[in-house]
């Protein structure tokens, strides 16, 4: 359809008439365009009148052309009425000219305010994990209480398998990396204190510091991020699947089904990885004195008997249940927080490893405060 039969003017002074006709639809939106841009040219006026009683058809592409065209005439300060439309096109009239095309105003926010906002949010989200770890905590106490009065509830081949996936399969990577640590540990202390005519005291520091920190502090790190990081992935499948909302509707307690034989089982394995990963980074760290500081394995095995005691070797167990109890119960927390979406699934199991090394560390740190307050 041409252009010049869907939009006539006539001026008359300083009053446009302008009259539409035919389909003011999408098929007509070139011509459309081009005559509203011709009109809109036209200066010096104070009135304009659009007609639209002889328009046909008229859908959201002629609506939006008839705003355009309103619109160009008011920001020039001409005053513009349309007339003649029909009543069953007034309603999309209307909701065009609600359109607001303006861009919204930039909201410029105060930096410091904007960082000590996301810094309490942070600290309201540690205080709500906090308190979910203490809620998980009780409840596992709780769970564990109802087992020791009916021992028959426990489920004692659940704790055996993930026993087996937490010692038993964690144990060739615990040693890989504990002898690893305690030939670096050596290696490094041979090389600065043979500076200094010390090589000797190389034995110390490796057996005081594997037994009492770093064999315990390495084996937890790796179980948080190999079985931790399992045991949140495992749950948090669960819930997206709604087992667990099943094993509920059943009668049955998740926490004593699923997270008291996890969490016992590290309990149970965690000292055993312990004790082995110490063994291995002692023998990896005799070996390199031997190799490397030409230190003997009997001198070295005497000077380690001489500097070292039981006290060292219980300090290191004796962290390691306590240890295993935290990266358990933080790893099902996790586990029972993920939501309906693999997104969510990994975040999860991002911050239950993360969690659970800090507070790890945590918990090592405080425990050498206690230790040397009662002396050992």
């Amino acid at each position: 359809m041409d252009g010049e039969t869907l939009l006539a003017g006539k001026l008359e002074g300083a009053r446009l008439m302008l009259a539409g006709s035919g389909d003011w639809t999408a098929r007509n939106a070139g011509s459309l365009q081009a005559c509203i841009e011709a009109e809109t040219k036209r200066a010096g006026l104070k009135e304009v009148a659009i007609d639209m009683a002889g328009v046909e058809h008229l859908d959201t592409f002629g609506a939006w052309l008839l705003e355009k065209l309103t619109r160009a005439f008011a920001e020039r300060g001409t005053a513009t009425k349309v007339v003649g439309l029909r009543e069953d096109y007034r309603r999309l009239v209307d909701e065009v000219h609600g359109v607001e095309l303006e861009k919204p105003a930039v909201v410029r926010h105060n930096q410091v305010a904007y960082a000590l906002s996301a810094v309490g949010h942070s600290i309201v989200g540690v205080g709500g994990t906090f308190a979910t770890f203490v809620n998980m905590l009780g409840a596992v106490s709780s769970a564990l209480l109802r087992v020791s009065a009916r021992p028959r509830n426990f489920r004692l081949t659940a704790m055996v398998h993930q026993l087996d996936n937490v010692g038993w399969r964690g144990v060739p990577i615990i040693l890989l990396i504990t002898f690893l640590v305690g030939c670096i540990i050596a290696q490094q202390g041979i090389f600065h204190f043979s500076k200094f005519g010390a090589d000797i005291y190389v034995v110390d520091m490796v057996g005081i510091l594997v037994l009492r920190e770093l064999g315990v502090l390495i084996v937890c790190i790796m179980v948080a991020g190999r079985s931790g990081s399992a045991y949140t992935a495992e749950l948090g499948s669960m819930m997206m699947r709604e087992e667990v909302d099943a094993l509920r509707t059943m009668g049955f307690d998740p926490v004593e089904v699923l997270v008291l034989p996890r969490i016992i089982a590290l309990v149970i394995g965690v000292p055993i990885l312990t004790f082995l990963g110490s063994m291995a980074a002692l023998y990896g760290g005799g070996l390199v004195c031997w190799l490397y500081g030409g230190i003997d394995p009997g001198i070295f095995i005497q000077r380690l008997h001489e500097a070292i005691s039981l006290d060292h070797f219980k300090v290191g167990i004796i962290k390691a249940p306590f240890m295993a109890l935290v990266i358990g119960t933080v790893a099902c927390m996790e586990g029972f927080n993920v939501k309906g979406s693999a997104e969510s699934l990994g975040l999860q199991t991002t911050a239950s490893v993360v969690e659970s090394i800090f507070l790890v560390i945590v918990l090592d740190g405080l425990f050498a405060i206690f230790f040397a307050s009662i002396g050992m």
